[in-house]
């Protein structure tokens, strides 16, 4: 064989054994897994399916897409859901102690009764979140979007709000020990009724003029109640 043809045999070579791509997803494999602890959904699609009780604690579900999915009661300990798609989602009662929501798009999405002690909400998508009943201790929401998020008999010891957007959230009726942290937190028309904010940091007059509290509303010290209290219903 004449040697100047050896290069370009060796380039007909190389072609034929470089992978052939076929416009499928590399990692289609893997998103039709089984739900089990540690796995790997990342950037895998699980729209509008019934998943209750999944067992996901420690999973990579980063940019995972649950729109509509049934993820109520499952176990999410320590997961890892940042810019994954909660819209519609169901995770009542799911268990998420230190999971990272950093991020996600959560219109709308159930998150009723759930356990989410020191998760991560950071600039997280939540408009009208049900956040009703949840165990929020020491839980993260800096700016967040949270307009008209429901909390109401939520547990927040410890959360932050800093740089959040509080718009017409209801925080009535939530239960907590120490202070919470509302820095730069944007509280129009937000329900605060009722609530002992003494202990509360990062509280300006300006915010509190904006939000609705009550006669039983506790400001801290240096801060007085609007004329505009109660405001009506929404």
């Amino acid at each position: 064989m004449p040697p100047r043809l050896a290069p370009a045999l060796l380039a007909t070579a190389l072609l034929l054994a470089a992978p052939v791509f076929t416009g499928q997803p590399a990692m289609a494999a893997y998103c039709n897994s089984a739900p089990e602890p540690g796995l790997d959904w990342s950037n895998c699609t699980k729209k509008s399916l019934m998943l209750p009780s999944s067992e996901l604690d420690g999973a990579n579900l980063f940019g995972t897409d649950f729109s509509m999915t049934d993820l109520s009661g499952s176990n999410l300990t320590s997961a890892n859901l940042e810019k994954a798609h909660l819209v519609r989602a169901w995770l009542s009662g799911a268990r998420a102690e230190k999971a990272n929501f950093a991020r996600v798009e959560a219109y709308r999405s159930n998150f009723v009764n759930i356990i989410a002690n020191g998760a991560s909400f950071a600039s997280a998508e939540l408009q009208r979140a049900d956040f009703s009943g949840a165990q929020l201790t020491g839980a993260d929401f800096e700016k967040a979007e949270l307009s008209r998020a429901h909390f109401k008999g939520a547990v927040l010891t410890g959360t932050r709000f800093s740089f959040a957007n509080l718009s017409r959230a209801d925080l009535s009726g939530t239960t907590f020990e120490g202070p919470l942290v509302f820095d730069q937190a944007f509280l129009f028309l937000t329900r605060i009724e009722g609530l002992d904010l003494s202990a509360a940091k990062g509280l300006e007059q300006a915010q509190i003029d904006l939000a609705c509290g009550d006669g039983k509303t506790k400001l801290p010290a240096g801060l007085i109640a609007p004329s505009s209290w109660p405001c009506g219903s929404d």
